[in-house]
């Protein structure tokens, strides 16, 4: 598992790291029952404090995405949290409001945000940084 964090971002490091980890249970490229590097061998990786990363694996953990065995390690949970679809649809809905009036601000038209909305999906599934390979 690759993460990349950006101090520069608006939101918090181990929301970063959040994020990274569920887009790649939500794209497959983590599989229930796939172990996750210790939190203390990713912040190393990533370069941040080892507590950044637990308090990640933490709420990941309460969320119900991932589960600690002690002694074991840190996996995916072999089933995932049930997502409330209306509450879900209408969470996509406001999100999907909030981009395209940020698309029309910026002068993107609706094609252009077809397009990044069919790269964002390709990162989600693929990985970001197999188009680099």
């Amino acid at each position: 598992m690759h993460v990349i964090v950006n101090p520069a971002d608006e939101l918090p490091i181990y929301r970063q790291i959040m994020r990274q980890i569920e887009q790649a249970i939500a794209g497959d490229r983590l599989k229930p029952g796939d172990k996750l590097p210790s939190h203390r061998d990713l912040a190393e990786q990533i370069v941040v404090a080892p507590l950044t990363v637990k308090k990640s694996y933490d709420e990941l953990e309460a969320l119900g995405f991932i589960e600690t065995q002690r002694g074991r390690g840190t996996f995916v949970c072999a089933t995932l949290p049930p997502v409330n679809s209306k509450q879900q649809v209408e969470q996509v809905r406001e999100a999907a409001r909030k981009l395209l009036a940020s698309a029309h601000l910026g002068g993107l038209d609706f094609n252009a945000v077809v397009k990044i909305l069919k790269d964002a999906e390709r990162d989600i599934t693929q990985g970001r940084h197999k188009e680099a390979s």
